[in-house]
């Protein structure tokens, strides 16, 4: 029978009953490509249906929250799913499946799907490893990841970079981190370049300009800037303010508590 038990048969569920999945592995929806996907369902109908498992007297969201978000904004009432038996740890495990076979999550979003799965629901790394079926190695290289700060993950995913060129960047100094990545971006590296690169920051090639660029405040208020948009894009409400005082420039950042429970 295998780890899961799917029924084939595809069913019309209410919307309002559907429960999103707390261990939902993706963090980031495009509003571009949530207007693209319902445009797509108005013309040709919802092509794949969603996966969900029964919960009491409602269903919870195992795979589709795109294709649930776009259901809702459309204002309909059924979406086609597949009814799934499966626990919790099962529905997470399946949901982090489903979204890698599709592509859905970017590597900083599975690594933090894995931690979650690992962290949560007790997992080891074996196991982790084992029931998303990739080795052992490429899971504690993907979780390495997150040892990158959010102003490097941000940069990282601003400038589009493959997984491979941020893991790169996992082997520089902290204080030098900064200035690679702008320096990636800057000259146009691809994975190869980018891994030569680094090698030669290691063995102590351009200090002056790492030092000169690594201090340049601007780098930082942009980085700033960007983090406030992620934010308003993700849904997250805060308000912010900047002046200047005395020669300094002052950011306040106001998050409602609710937000950062």
């Amino acid at each position: 029978m295998g780890l899961f038990n799917i029924a084939n048969t595809v069913v019309l569920i209410p919307v309002e009953k559907i429960r999103e999945n707390p261990a939902q592995p993706r963090f980031y929806f495009d509003e571009k490509e949530l207007e693209g996907l319902m445009a797509s369902i108005e013309e040709n109908g919802l092509l794949q249906p969603i996966t969900v498992t029964k919960s009491d007297d409602c269903y919870r969201l195992i795979a589709g929250e795109r294709r649930l978000r776009a259901f809702r904004k459309l204002g309909r009432t059924r979406i086609p799913a597949i009814v799934t038996d499966a626990d919790e740890t099962k529905a997470a495990v399946l949901a982090v499946i489903e979204n890698i076979q599709r592509s859905d999550l970017d590597y900083f979003e599975e690594a933090l799907a894995i931690r979650q799965l690992i962290e949560y629901y007790g997992m080891t790394q074996e196991k982790a490893a084992k029931s998303l079926g990739k080795a052992q190695c490429t899971i504690a290289n993907k979780l390495r990841l997150l040892t990158l700060t959010n102003a490097e993950i941000t940069l990282v995913r601003q400038y589009g970079f493959t997984e491979r060129q941020a893991r790169a960047i996992l082997r520089l100094p902290k204080d030098g981190r900064i200035f690679a990545i702008e320096h990636i971006h800057k000259y146009g590296l691809n994975s190869a370049q980018t891994d030569k690169y680094i090698d030669t920051e290691l063995k102590g090639g351009k200090k002056k300009s790492q030092i000169f660029l690594y201090k340049e405040k601007r780098l930082y208020i942009n980085t700033i800037n960007h983090t406030l948009k992620v934010m308003k894009k993700s849904g997250i409400s805060f308000e912010s303010s900047q002046r200047y005082d005395n020669g300094y420039l002052e950011y306040i950042i106001r998050i409602p508590q609710d937000d950062c429970s």
